[in-house]
C-alpha cells in the first residue's frame, strides 16, 4: 500500500465499515460522514448494491477515501475498482485475490489472525494487514503478541470494536486504524437516521482524537 494512502488511514484512525442494502442511501450517508469529519468508508460487498453505492459516493464526493470490503474474488475486485474504490479489503488471505489486486495495481488489505497467515502475507509483499475478527481472535493481547515478532507489519483491527475499546486498540504501536460499524449500523442506514449517524460519527471522531 502506498505511503500517502496509509498516512490518510492513519489520520482517520477509525474506518466506518458500511453495509448498504439500498443504494439510495449511499450519497446521504457519504454526506453525513464528510460533514461530521470522517470522509472515509469501507463499503462491504455483502450486498448487491455495493459497487453502485461506491460509484455514487465517488461521484458525489470525489475527495472521499473509499475502499471496498468483503472482496472475495477477482470479479469483485474488477467491479470495486471500476466503481471508484481506491483500496480492497478482504476478511481472509486469498493469495489469488492478492496477486490479482497487485496485477491491477490496487492496494489490498487481507484479513489475518495468526502467524502463518502473516508470513503468507509477507511472502506476497504485504505489510499492512487487517486483524480480523479482532475481538473473537483474542483482541488486544493477541494483536500485541502477533506484532511482536513481525516488526515490519502494521494492522487495521476490525470486528467487535466499538466506543468502549477503540482507543485501547489505537494505543498499540503499529495499529494504523480500526474498522468499525458502531457509528454506521445497518439499522440506522436503513432508517435514514442521518442525524443519529452524524452524532455518532462526530462522537467517534472526538473519541479517537482525544
Amino acid at each position: 500500500m502506498s505511503q500517502p494512502l496509509l498516512d490518510k488511514l492513519k489520520a482517520f484512525k477509525v474506518i466506518p465499515v458500511i453495509q448498504i442494502n439500498n443504494v439510495e442511501r449511499a450519497v446521504p450517508l457519504a454526506k453525513t460522514l464528510v460533514e461530521n469529519g470522517l470522509p472515509v468508508a469501507e463499503v462491504t460487498f455483502r450486498t448487491e448494491g455495493a459497487a453502485e453505492a461506491i460509484r455514487r459516493m465517488r461521484e458525489a464526493y470525489p475527495e472521499m477515501c473509499i475502499g471496498a470490503g468483503t472482496v472475495l474474488n477477482a470479479e469483485q475486485v474488477d467491479r470495486a475498482k471500476a466503481a471508484g474504490a481506491e483500496f480492497i479489503v478482504a476478511p481472509g488471505l486469498n493469495p489469488n485475490t492478492v496477486r490479482y489486486c497487485q496485477q491491477q495495481n490496487i492496494p489490498m488489505v487481507p484479513g489475518v489472525n495468526n502467524p502463518s497467515q502473516i508470513e503468507q502475507a509477507l511472502e506476497l509483499g504485504l505489510t499492512f494487514l487487517k486483524f480480523f475478527p479482532a475481538e473473537a481472535s483474542g483482541g488486544i493481547n493477541m494483536i500485541k503478541a502477533l506484532l511482536a515478532p513481525y516488526v515490519d507489519v502494521s494492522m487495521m483491527p476490525t470486528g467487535g470494536i466499538g466506543k468502549a475499546n477503540v482507543r485501547d486498540y489505537l494505543a498499540i504501536d503499529r495499529v494504523v486504524c480500526c474498522g468499525g460499524t458502531w457509528m454506521v449500523s445497518p439499522a440506522l442506514i436503513e432508517s435514514a437516521d442521518w442525524d443519529g449517524i452524524g452524532r455518532l460519527v462526530h462522537e467517534a471522531v472526538e473519541l479517537v482524537n482525544q
